[in-house]
């Protein structure tokens, strides 16, 4: 699905990841932790056509980033859905209409599919909200709303950045069950997160690989966590 094989990157001179690489299989479930810092989000970004490496070679479907164009790299970035560390919403809209956007754009905004809109949103606990404009959302609320509209194309990936970092635990643990529930659809799913009690609680729930980046590369982490 989403493959780097020997990925570098550098950034403002110096190289931030180095001899990545990485496969991400159909159905698994991945949380990606390091220090701040030390290049999850770039790392993301590279896994989702957003930035194209300084060498190596990443594959989004079978189709190597540095042949593509942005049209190409644009109708593939459907297949994956971003959940953003920071979550940007259109602030004059209600929320029903920012989760819609990227139906909007792709121009499947019938009616068939609104239906499936309202559906969604009482999936993630929004139903009531609707209408609301995001200045008047908590920040839960905001995360799952970013939720609801990385998923609305119904990708087969789901990255998330950070998802729960703004959040309380209790909130935490809601997101993480709507993102397990996604993985047992069959939804690929990677959470980019620093929170150790956030992974050791997913590994109650779901076969979570757990992947750190230090000193530049990407290792597979201990057994402990």
């Amino acid at each position: 699905m989403i493959e780097l094989d020997n990925v570098a990157y550098s950034y403002g001179g110096g190289e931030l990841l180095s001899g990545i690489s990485f496969a991400m299989q159909p159905g698994s479930f991945h949380f990606l932790t390091g220090p701040s810092g030390s290049g999850k989000t770039t790392f993301l970004k590279l896994c989702y056509g957003a930035l194209v490496p300084t060498s190596g070679h990443v594959r989004l479907f079978d189709r190597d980033v540095r042949t593509m164009s942005r049209d190409d790299v644009a109708m593939t970035r459907r297949r994956i859905g971003v959940v953003h560390q920071d979550v940007q919403f259109l602030d004059h809209l209600p929320v029903a209409d920012n989760v819609a956007l990227p139906l909007t754009v792709s121009g499947r905004a019938h009616l068939d599919e609104l239906a499936n809109l309202r559906e969604l949103l009482g999936w993630v606990g929004l139903k009531a909200r609707a209408d609301a404009l995001p200045p008047e959302l908590s920040g839960g609320e905001r995360q799952r709303a970013a939720l609801a509209r990385a998923v609305i194309m119904s990708p087969d990936v789901i990255l998330a950045d950070e998802p729960t970092g703004n959040v309380d635990w209790e909130m935490s643990q809601r997101l993480l069950k709507l993102l397990v529930e996604l993985n047992r659809m069959g939804k690929t799913v990677m959470i980019a997160s620093h929170d150790l009690g956030l992974i050791r609680a997913a590994k109650t729930q779901v076969q979570a690989r757990v992947l750190r980046i230090a000193n530049r590369q990407l290792h597979l982490a201990g057994a402990d966590l």
